[in-house]
């Protein structure tokens, strides 16, 4: 299982009520179903990928996310996740709205475009970054809404909603020191855990 979702699975309390937003192959639901006893969905729009999530006997819906999640009702999972979707989906602000409306918890990834490789590449070439995290040209990208580590934090606390945990890890997914002590600039990919308002506060990004 990739790294980012070992950190995700550590985080998710055993027999939580999970929803996987663009769940990919199921690796982590079938995972956290197995040695959690975790039951939930998982919300795909790939063929191939459905078919890899039926394979496993995951529970999987064919749907876009850019359609909003009006088919589930309001708390009905324990946690919420998105990862590494968040810069393509249409409305990323709609899409964390409705995360926070149907998760008590919302687990999201998401690449730093605020990383120093991204501001050196900018300042240098005049040019859209391309790199291992970030392999895409502009012009035939899937990532539409690129943002910073700060960018999303705003948006967080725009939505009154708290950021309960924050790992900026690099490209191999490591928690390195420059990473917690400069997130904004040395995290190359944000792991966040966010909840609704009333608890915890976290620092912000710098």
């Amino acid at each position: 299982m990739r790294a980012d979702l070992e950190i995700i699975h550590d985080w998710i309390p055993a027999g939580s009520r999970v929803l996987d937003l663009g769940c990919g192959t199921g690796e982590l639901l079938a995972s956290l179903r197995d040695r959690k006893q975790v039951t939930g969905y998982g919300l795909e729009i790939d063929g191939d990928n459905i078919a890899a999530c039926v394979a496993k006997g995951v529970n999987v819906i064919e749907q876009d996310l850019d359609k909003g999640l009006g088919n589930f009702a309001s708390d009905s999972f324990d946690v919420v996740i998105m990862t590494q979707a968040l810069q393509a989906v249409e409305y990323p602000d709609r899409i964390l709205d409705e995360m926070l409306r149907v998760g008590r918890q919302c687990i999201i990834t998401f690449p730093n475009f605020g990383h120093w490789r991204c501001r050196w590449y900018l300042a240098t070439k005049g040019r859209m970054p391309v790199s291992d995290f970030m392999p895409y040209t502009w012009y035939n990208t899937p990532n539409i809404h690129f943002c910073t580590f700060a960018d999303f934090e705003e948006l967080v606390h725009e939505r009154k909603a708290k950021v309960l945990d924050r790992l900026a890890v690099d490209h191999m997914h490591r928690n390195g020191l420059g990473g917690r002590l400069w997130p904004n600039l040395l995290g190359e990919i944000g792991i966040y855990r966010v909840s609704s308002p009333g608890l915890q506060a976290h620092q912000v990004a710098v």
